[in-house]
């Protein structure tokens, strides 16, 4: 397992949140504006750096920023509490995407959570599961998340399409308030902008043998890191504050990218909160 973002990219982010020169960072850190690059690139410090003082300089914690230096990994997930949740990963070339796939054990109606580069492994498990697809449900608009997004409503021609931006048709716009039922799962969206206008978090509850919620985050945050601002850093760090740390410690969060994680260890480990 490793983290979607590597050391580098977290501080190359950090810095660019914060607005400072890689000058400025390379000094905080002890090290040359090579080195720093050469950090930034390959998330490898040539020598020693001081986290601590970059940490401070680029609007990070310290410690959170020590631990990843330090090799920090998210505790690995069983799904066994979540037996009707999958994580579908699909590349095209070097990007990976997470795709999620969720479903009723008695109704077997079932719910998708973006499409990633390829649904083909979304359509087998359904049909090894024996499900019935109704929903939909777009997490951002960026292409590596609504690839497939014609083969799945192609096959799947009457699954009801559910998104976050204001140009979609009136019938696939989120809503303040809306919920879908799924058999007895329950799903619910919070506004998450920042990374992309469009950004939506999607909350599954009601699991069987009250395992926690689900937290479909799609960019917005990732473990140990955080999507970039692509909109605004301010706005995305704050809706990640906001929206989803704000939930119980142990809901799952469900990336677009890298590993599985919580909120409890998010909000110990991220070094952007």
């Amino acid at each position: 397992m490793q983290l979607e973002d590597h050391l580098g990219d977290i501080v190359r982010k950090a810095r660019m949140m914060s607005n400072v020169q890689a000058a400025a960072a390379a000094r905080a850190a002890g090290l040359s504006e090579s080195e720093l690059a050469t950090l930034e690139n390959s998330g490898r410090p040539p020598k020693q750096a001081d986290y601590r003082k970059l940490a401070e300089t680029i609007g990070l914690d310290a410690g959170k920023l020590a631990g990843i230096a330090a090799g920090w990994l998210p505790s690995p997930i069983d799904l066994g509490q979540w037996r009707e949740l999958r994580c579908i990963t699909t590349s095209d070339g070097e990007m990976a995407v997470n795709c999620y796939l969720a479903w009723d054990e008695v109704t077997r109606e079932a719910a998708m959570f973006d499409t990633g580069w390829d649904a083909t492994p979304v359509f087998a498990e359904i049909e090894k599961q024996g499900l019935q697809l109704k929903h939909l449900f777009v997490t951002h608009s960026h292409e590596d998340h609504v690839a497939a997004l014609e083969a799945v409503r192609a096959k799947f021609p009457q699954v009801r399409l559910h998104r976050g931006t204001r140009e979609a048709p009136l019938d696939q716009c989120n809503r303040p308030n809306d919920f879908i039922h799924l058999g007895s799962l329950r799903i619910t969206h919070r506004d998450t902008p920042g990374h992309a206008a469009d950004g939506t978090t999607y909350i599954i509850g009601g699991w069987p043998e009250d395992a926690p919620a689900v937290a479909i985050v799609g960019d917005a945050v990732f473990a140990g890191s955080m999507g970039r601002g692509n909109q605004s850093w301010a706005l995305a760090r704050g809706k990640v504050q906001e929206q989803i740390l704000t939930l119980p410690a142990e809901t799952l969060i469900c990336p677009g990218h890298g590993p599985l994680t919580t909120v409890g260890q998010e909000k110990a480990n991220n070094p952007f909160f």
